[in-house]
């Protein structure tokens, strides 16, 4: 285990040296790494990489490295667009994605007319050899309208270009604004003058949707807002969302985009055959090509890009469909757990699902003696079973007679705990100072307690089987988060390790089905088990099996919110706010009862854990 994180380490760290760049995935403000949104070109605050990539930017970055975090719950955009009945959208660039939203939502995409025609002029691409030339054309043209007493809006794709270009204008003398994920406080106000006339905005996709920039005077005259691309997206829905911001409600306007073939689209798509016509025609440095073709030949790249990136997107929605199935069981258990509907039921349910388990596995190796020790590790009890019944009863009737075995001895156990409670609980409120509406009720297990949090009211009513529904409640919360967090780790680790069956010529998606469902299967049995054996040792705190028959007093049995009693360190804390005056006023702690034989310093413990008393509770004791 100890190889394999350092193996997982280095291959993060590699991530982030080789493949994670400054100022383009991410940006540091105030010695944090933050994450850049690549579509909007702002800073996702709040959100971390996981499986200790951040961690390993940190490090990179040499900022503080923060604590891993781990994913308690997570879903697709689309499993979670799809959790609605109706769904309906509106934006200016669907388009172009019609087919998708159409196979992945079932939304058709309809044009809307525009309310006054667009008199915008959008001009061909032009192409360079090299980004060298491209941006020292950009700065000309930038120069030249600004000359014109046109405003400029220059969309760059990264904070490091628009910095770039920054830099150069510097140079040039050109006054200028930067709106990126570094300036984003001053996105309002450099908008607000990004409209009036000779100002030039800088701008990564910040500005590319969603920004209305109102023309100044004369700017209309002037020939409006001028749009410069300094190169093609990999998607055409966010060139035109940036060509949308000139020419809006019928106002005059141009765009451009400027490209060179050294840009990441042009590298990847379709730079050859535009690099071959340029050798062949003679274009040397700095000289620029023009033409509807090369315009095309990039939007068939794009086009190519998008459905690539599209066949990303699928793959990646039918590997989360898988776990949306798990999701919804998990989730609707939950649910029930956390409204108290159907809780005893599914409860009982698990109870019979483990019990038939327990007898098939050890009726088909006829280990008696086996299935009688399990019988006492998980339920604590002794089956009322001889070997000849084990070996003559068939496993329906066999499961039958053990579940109706263990029904009745968890239905006993629970039953002295609800009267437990009530006896100390009527000597309780006959104390004239008691006035919480609610009350905590500590209930030990095996090395763990709960403090379950019961309203006075609702305890009365049901005459003490409110805090059974309480506990049930309780431990399958807490068993079911833990179980599903530690579940999404092994079905990310699962996703990773099945890609590789493609070199076996196998479907990795056949087999992460075939793996996923045997391990949430497992995931579930373990909850049901721990679930069940837990109740089966559930007892009031100070009054387990074994303890002296006079138990503690009611005030260290019942603890009301706000006393300065505390119980055994638990796993989960399950607590409800009460309204009580002893919270303002709290009376003295009560001294501890005495309810066996003084155990000495340097004895063991009796709680079992095999250290010296001083050294475990004793602790408590001496303070």
């Amino acid at each position: 285990q100890i190889k394999s994180e350092r193996i997982h380490t280095i291959n993060q760290l590699l991530k982030a040296y080789c493949l994670f760049e400054k100022d383009i995935e991410y940006i540091v403000d105030q010695n944090k790494v933050k994450i850049v949104d690549e579509q909007t070109g702002r800073v996702l605050d709040g959100r971390r990489y996981s499986d200790g990539l951040h961690q390993a930017i940190e490090a990179k970055e040499n900022v503080k490295v923060e604590a891993a975090t781990q994913t308690f719950a997570t879903i697709t955009l689309q499993n979670f667009f799809r959790m609605y009945h109706k769904l309906a959208g509106m934006t200016g660039t669907a388009e172009t994605e019609a087919g998708e939203l159409w196979e992945i939502y079932k939304l058709d995409v309809v044009v809307i007319p525009t309310h006054r025609p667009i008199v915008r002029k959008d001009e061909e691409d032009l192409v360079y050899k090299t980004k060298r030339e491209k941006y020292a054309a950009i700065i000309d043209q930038v120069a030249a309208l600004v000359e014109a007493g046109r405003p400029v809006l220059v969309g760059t794709t990264s904070v490091e270009t628009s910095e770039l270009l920054s830099r150069m204008m510097t140079l040039r003398k050109i006054k200028h604004n930067v709106l990126n994920a570094k300036q984003h406080q001053r996105e309002a106000e450099i908008v607000a003058e990004a409209g009036r006339a000779g100002t030039v905005t800088i701008a990564t996709n910040m500005a590319g949707r969603g920004t209305d920039i109102k023309l100044g005077d004369g700017v209309k005259d002037a020939g409006g807002l001028a749009i410069i691309g300094t190169e093609r997206h990999e998607s055409r829905r966010v060139d035109r969302q940036l060509r949308g911001r000139s020419g809006r409600q019928g106002d005059p306007g141009s765009s451009i985009f400027f490209v060179s073939l050294e840009d990441d689209l042009m590298r990847l798509f379709g730079s050859e055959r535009i690099s071959n016509i340029m050798d062949r025609f003679g274009y040397k440095e700095g000289e620029v090509i023009q033409h509807s073709m090369i315009t095309k030949s990039i939007e068939r790249a794009q086009k190519k890009v998008e459905e690539n990136n599209f066949g990303v997107r699928k793959r990646l929605l039918e590997y989360d469909d898988v776990m949306n199935a798990q999701r919804e069981i998990v989730y609707s258990r939950r649910r029930n757990a956390l409204y108290g509907e159907r809780v005893h039921r599914d409860v009982l349910n698990a109870l019979a699902d483990l019990v038939e388990e327990m007898v098939e596995q050890h009726k088909d190796s006829s280990d008696y003696e086996n299935f009688m020790l399990d019988g006492l590790k998980t339920f604590g009890i002794q089956w009322d079973l001889q070997a000849e019944d084990f070996e003559s009863l068939k496993t329906p009737a066999l499961s039958e007679k053990i579940h109706q075995q263990a029904l009745a001895e968890l239905n006993r156990r629970q039953d002295a705990m609800v009267q437990v409670v009530m006896q100390h609980l009527r000597e309780w409120l006959q104390q004239p100072d008691k006035l919480q509406e609610g009350i905590g009720i500590p209930v030990a297990f095996a090395g763990k307690s709960v403090q379950l949090g019961v309203q006075l009211g609702a305890l009365k009513e049901s005459s003490g089987r409110v805090l059974i529904t309480e506990l049930e409640k309780a431990l399958t919360l807490f068993l079911t988060d833990e179980a599903w967090k530690n579940h999404l780790r092994d079905m990310d680790d699962l996703k990773q390790s099945v890609q590789n069956a493609v070199y076996e010529q196998k479907d990795p998606l056949v087999i992460y089905k075939m793996e996923s469902f045997g391990m949430f299967k497992k995931m579930l049995s373990e909850i049901y088990q721990e679930l069940i054996s837990m109740l089966f040792q559930a007892r009031i705190q100070g009054n387990e099996e074994g303890a002296p028959a006079n138990p503690a007093p009611p005030k260290a049995l019942v603890t009301p919110k706000g006393s300065n009693q505390s119980t055994t360190a638990s796993k989960a804390d399950y607590r409800v706010t009460t309204n009580s005056t002893a919270m303002q006023n709290p009376a003295p702690t009560a001294s501890p009862v005495r309810v066996g034989p003084k155990i000495g310093r340097n004895d063991p413990c009796p709680c079992g854990s095999g250290r010296k008393f001083k050294s475990c509770h004793g602790k408590d004791a001496e303070d």
